[in-house]
């Protein structure tokens, strides 16, 4: 099983395994590291509080700091340097804390260091056997794509990344007579395969799933026609067999709008709410927002207090702009100023990377994101979200509706301070830019839960801490 699907989020079994493996051994390193001390092992039930602290903390510590993401990204050194972050200096201080904020947690004199030395010694000793593992495709799922058209181009021109076939192993593209090929010269392996020799072709090379990506051409020109009473005989075989989008969906985490129909969207699973779901997600939304508020009050004084003098007295420290939010309506969002004074006289534009209208301490910001913190404010009057699509300006969004399908769905959930495509696009500056956004925010809007809010909260941690993505 390459996925394991949680509250409709797709999450890929070897990081579930690999992070329960991580998160076992530092629970032990709780329980040695207090032997390591005092020479004997405390009573399991008397140091059970401490140890699940421990371990969440620092298991936590770990996903704020992306350490998973890293190895595919940075390799193994990368993953290093997060863990020792993660350990060191975010999980360490938090426990701390934690302990004395709460006593009877109190593990000891230096049992605390200790083991959180010898925790991630055993986490970094589990690592390399756990991915070595994995990724000797254990558990990644054989796949065949059924076409080698346009769609099918999907996978061969988009997916190509090793990140991007994490959960698969990419076979091959069924190929029938008088198809077109587009995939060869993207590399894809051309199956060669006849009317009723799909189900051979699975036994042959041990094909697990089918994703079908047919042109479905009509008539008498050649092309390619879904065999579905084939499909439906290796199904019933035990061959998995999926639609591409759903297959773009769950092995990138977004909806690739090429592929979608407006029925697709209204028959399929997701896009749906209700008032628990609405009520959570508010109350939520208030709390994260007075909590990060009371934190980000001596931040914020400073930062007032770097712009006064940077740019002197005079110099405003917030700007108002008009935003487009749920149901299309508009409203005025709140950020500290990080462009000139005056910057779109001339209109408005999308900004750049190295936007010469930046300010020196604003490009600071952006690059902490500390210039989104005044945004909490829209959060707690109702109009933004902790999480969501990003608001854009009515005159960008009147713009990119003529020019993209789908793009008015976004306003169906409130706009956030964060975002699953901020994560994963972080930034707009074209028509392709928020094309590419928006199928994103396509699967946030389908796939919104409180888990996925979770999930999104805890790698925006990472992108502020590694200051990836600011523009």
């Amino acid at each position: 099983m390459a996925h394991i699907r949680l509250l409709r989020h797709y999450i890929h079994t070897p990081v579930v395994l690999t992070i329960a493996a991580e998160a076992l051994v530092t629970f032990a390193a709780a329980y040695t590291g207090y032997a390591t001390r005092f020479f004997v092992f405390p009573m399991f039930d008397d140091f059970f509080k401490f140890a699940v602290v421990f371990t969440t903390v620092l298991t936590l510590s770990n996903s704020f700091m992306g350490v998973h993401k890293a190895r595919l990204v940075e390799g193994y050194l990368g993953m290093f340097l997060r863990g020792g972050i993660a350990f060191f200096f975010i999980g360490t201080l938090v426990v701390a804390a934690l302990v004395y904020l709460f006593p009877t947690l109190y593990p000891g004199t230096d049992v605390l260091l200790i083991a959180t030395i010898e925790a991630f010694i055993f986490v970094t000793a589990v690592r390399w056997p756990a991915y070595s593992l994995i990724n000797d495709r254990v558990l990644r799922k054989r796949v065949v794509v059924m076409g080698t058209g346009e769609r099918a181009l999907t996978v061969a021109a988009r997916m190509r990344r090793s990140s991007d076939r994490r959960a698969f192993e990419l076979v091959g593209y069924l190929h029938y007579p008088g198809a077109p090929d587009l995939v060869s010269e993207y590399g894809g392996n051309l199956i060669p395969v006849s009317q009723g020799q799909v189900n051979e072709v699975c036994e042959i090379h041990g094909v697990e799933e089918i994703v079908v990506a047919m042109d479905n051409r009509r008539g008498d020109e050649p092309g390619e026609h879904t065999p579905f009473r084939e499909l439906m005989d290796v199904k019933l075989s035990g061959v998995e067999v999926c639609e591409i989008q759903d297959f773009v969906e769950r092995e990138v985490g977004k909806l690739d709008t090429d592929l979608l129909r407006r029925s697709w969207l209204v028959f399929s699973e997701g896009f749906t709410t209700n008032l628990f779901r609405a009520s959570t997600k508010r109350i939520f939304d208030i709390c994260v927002a007075i909590v990060l508020t009371i934190i980000f009050a001596p931040v914020m004084l400073l930062t007032a207090l770097t712009i006064k003098l940077t740019e002197g007295w005079r110099a405003k420290l917030l700007y108002q702009q008009k935003r487009v939010g749920l149901n299309g309506r508009i409203f005025q969002v709140f950020k500290f100023r990080t462009m000139v004074e005056g910057a779109e006289e001339s209109g408005a534009v999308w900004a750049d990377h190295n936007d010469p209208r930046t300010t020196t301490i604003g490009n600071v910001l952006r690059k902490t994101h500390l210039d989104e913190v005044p945004q909490l404010y829209n959060v707690i009057v109702g109009e933004m979200s902790m999480v969501g699509p990003r608001p854009e300006r009515p005159v960008f969004v009147d713009h990119l509706k003529k020019e993209l399908v789908f793009y008015d769905e976004r306003h169906r959930v409130k706009p956030g301070v964060t975002g699953w495509a901020q994560l994963y696009y972080p930034y707009g500056a074209s028509i392709a830019d928020a094309k590419e956004k928006l199928q994103y925010d396509l699967y946030y809007l389908k796939n919104h839960s409180f888990l996925l809010d979770i999930i999104i909260i805890l790698q925006t941690v990472e992108t502020i801490i590694v200051g990836e993505g600011a523009r």
